[in-house]
């Protein structure tokens, strides 16, 4: 079988698309994870409504953390499958995997002395928020709730920030009920800033987006 020169440029543009997109999620991943491992984790904030569902998994069924993350992340995949496809699912554990990756590589070999707790909040936010943003903008995201947040929002063309932002809170708010309220509160005021970042940088038009692929509804 032999290539015509336009199936050859036609391949080589979607191997280039497919490259810059996963380029773009390895950066938004390494981002996420800086914010997450030197800002948040230190404060023992929790990053999303995942790590919140996971501890009152462990509360009210007696899970390991551990084993309640997983269970938790299960289900926000089975559901990416069914709404958004394989190949964006795919992605999405590509995204998570690089977060993980970096969160670990940062822990262990980066030291960050202990700033004022409102500023990591807002490092932490803004870096996490850039890092989430970049990952939906390529078409993929950091799992867990998120993947809730994003079927709200396909479903009520709401924003993608605004959709996580109620997503976990109501998770948030629930988690009060077991663990110190001021951390709920830090986290609450982390996922207020952080959400408004990713608004923030889904506003900006880049040519190739995963909701060109699936017709995303904005507003």
């Amino acid at each position: 079988m032999v290539l015509s020169k336009g199936n050859n440029r036609s391949l080589g543009s979607i191997f280039f698309r497919q490259v810059l997109t996963y380029g773009y999620l390895t950066f938004g991943g390494v981002i996420q994870g800086i914010g997450m491992a030197l800002f948040l984790f230190p404060n023992s904030i929790p990053s999303g409504g995942a790590a919140g569902l996971a501890v009152l998994l462990n509360f009210f069924l007696d899970l390991s953390l551990g084993l309640a993350l997983w269970f938790s992340n299960l289900i926000a995949l089975s559901l990416a499958v069914k709404y958004f496809g394989y190949e964006w699912t795919f992605r999405t554990m590509y995204s998570v995997s690089i977060t993980s990756f970096t969160v670990n590589w940062v822990t262990a070999f980066w030291y960050m002395p202990e700033l004022n707790i409102g500023l990591d909040i807002v490092l932490g936010a803004v870096l996490y928020g850039i890092g989430v943003g970049i990952l939906i903008r390529y078409g993929s995201s950091s799992g867990g709730m998120v993947v809730i947040a994003l079927i709200i929002a396909m479903q009520k063309n709401w924003s993608p920030g605004k959709a996580m932002f109620w997503v976990n809170i109501s998770i948030f708010f629930l988690t009060a009920l077991v663990i110190d309220l001021k951390i709920v509160l830090f986290a609450i005021t982390c996922q207020f800033l952080s959400t408004k970042i990713i608004d923030l940088v889904d506003k900006y038009k880049i040519e190739f987006t995963v909701f060109q692929e699936m017709g995303w509804r904005r507003k």
